[in-house]
């Protein structure tokens, strides 16, 4: 089923998973289906201690394995899932991902014509309302100039109805990992996703250097997938606002220019605090503690980030022209929740 055209470039699917068997049983048969003649679709298995390599045998006998000794999480797990993988174009997928007949086409079309393109993705619409966008991606995403991520057709907790308004394939800052299609060599060169993350960001860290390096991120709004995602993330859990403030912290510490370095020196602080604050305010005091365990995890890492930030900013071709050069807190209090209000 799906796209039949013979590519002379090898693109292989790979599923990262962990105690996901159920997920693995909704979601992988469309994979299965969907995927182009040729392309092979792979599970790497993250130490899973459920039914999911039983049932992969028992279920999916044409999908290889990849075995992992313990959840090394979704930058150290697809790391080391891809060096045991042969491509030139890898697409990652999260598991809980249902792919319609023609998705992988315009994508890997996109990259066969564009050498400069490093990564692309479809865009992502919610599986359990298919008339809105998905939280992880939508159609795409960008950064404000402190760090905050947002999307084409999501600002932070408000996520649109898709009515055709995001359907232009364009450049932009970052692609989401739940569906993130890149060249292998790029891929590798870079070092991969940071190891160091093992969870949360790392997807748009490792967008942000392949811009550095001198190639384009891009959205394929021709392509479209089904995300379950975590919704809203009205609840947030204490690891995902842990991962989510030292990760971030950590890539602006690595990628920024010395001038955006220097105002979130000074800006993002007060912010974070204000954050831990509400946390505390709300009464939930495990996200505050999280908050504080992200600084001081930040803060331990300072020597090896800036060695990071060293090679990278040495190797620099280029700086991201896709970073929003303004607060998106501010333009969302002041009522801009609409990403075509903000340009």
């Amino acid at each position: 089923a799906g796209n039949t055209n013979v590519r002379m470039s090898v693109a292989k699917i790979v599923i990262l998973n962990w105690n996901g068997v159920g997920h693995l049983r909704r979601y992988l048969p469309s994979v299965v289906q969907a995927a182009p003649s040729g392309v092979e679709v792979v599970v790497a298995d993250n130490g899973s201690t459920d039914d999911s390599l039983a049932v992969l045998a028992a279920e999916f006998p044409t999908v290889r394995v990849v075995r992992l000794d313990r959840n090394y999480g979704f930058a150290g797990g697809y790391n080391r899932a891809l060096a045991q993988i042969e491509a030139d174009y890898y697409v990652l997928l999260n598991s809980d991902v249902e792919t319609p007949a023609g998705w992988l086409g315009p994508l890997l079309d996109t990259l066969e014509r564009h050498p400069d393109v490093a990564a692309v993705a479809p865009t992502l619409i919610s599986w359990v309302d298919r008339s809105r966008f998905e939280y992880a991606g939508a159609a795409g995403g960008y950064i404000d100039f402190l760090g905050y991520p947002f999307c084409r057709g999501r600002i932070l907790r408000t996520v649109e109805e898709d009515r055709g308004q995001y359907d232009d394939a364009r450049d932009l800052f970052w692609v989401s990992g739940a569906a993130f299609c890149c060249r292998a060599d790029v891929f590798h060169a870079l070092g991969g996703f940071d190891d160091d993350f093992f969870a949360h960001m790392e997807e748009i860290d490792l967008c942000w250097r392949m811009q550095l390096a001198g190639y384009r991120v891009r959205i394929v709004p021709q392509s479209r997938v089904y995300h379950l995602g975590g919704g809203t993330l009205q609840t947030d859990s204490p690891s995902k606002v842990f991962y989510n403030h030292r990760n971030n912290l950590a890539m602006l510490f690595k990628c920024s220019s010395p001038g955006q370095r220097a105002v979130v020196a000074v800006v993002r602080p007060a912010l974070d605090l204000l954050a831990a604050l509400s946390y505390l305010v709300q009464g939930r005091a495990d996200n505050f503690r999280a908050v504080f365990r992200a600084w001081r995890d930040f803060l331990r890492w300072h020597g090896a980030l800036s060695r990071k930030r060293q090679s990278i900013r040495a190797a620099r071709k280029s700086e991201s022209r896709y970073i929003y050069c303004g607060s998106i807190l501010l333009r969302y209090l002041l009522g801009r929740r609409v990403f075509g209000k903000l340009m």
